[in-house]
């Protein structure tokens, strides 16, 4: 077996009116479709990617992401071009949006560069372009931090 990527990507918002008001405005920007606005989900496909964010079970504390914490550490939508995650930049910075680390080469792979920022409630995301078939190279030392190990 062999899978075909990943088929969705869904996250819970601390915040989700703020959430579902940025991602109307990032998802479609890279080019995904909008499948689901509900009253609590927001849901959207493209690329053979799909991503959704939740609004949070009722009575659950408005608590913000962490990304030390157990679960998730960040996700990062690749792009074609590397002048895309330029453009991408621009696009953040114009509605608003904490950078956490502008357009930047990285240790990665060679060609890897990627810009570093978060959503409303701080969930990290990343925009990243690396030429060929985008694989990490292992004894990278990016900012996932530490070494791969051997296999």
């Amino acid at each position: 077996m062999e899978i075909n990527g990943i088929a969705h990507v869904f996250i819970t918002a601390g915040d989700f009116q703020r959430s579902r008001a940025f991602y109307r405005q990032l998802l479609p920007y890279l080019g995904l479709k909008e499948v689901m606005d509900a009253a609590s989900t927001y849901y959207c496909v493209g690329g053979r990617t799909g991503f959704g964010v939740r609004a949070p079970p009722t009575g659950a504390p408005a608590d913000r992401f962490d990304q030390g914490r157990v679960g998730l550490h960040h996700v990062c939508f690749r792009v074609r071009e590397r002048d895309e995650v330029d453009e991408a930049h621009a696009f953040l910075v114009s509605i608003g949006t904490k950078i956490v680390h502008g357009p930047q080469d990285d240790e990665w792979a060679q060609g890897y560069y990627s810009v570093l920022f978060e959503d409303p409630d701080g969930v990290r995301l990343e925009i990243n372009h690396v030429p060929g078939q985008g694989l990490l190279t292992p004894g990278g030392s990016g900012h996932l931090g530490g070494a791969w190990p051997q296999t």
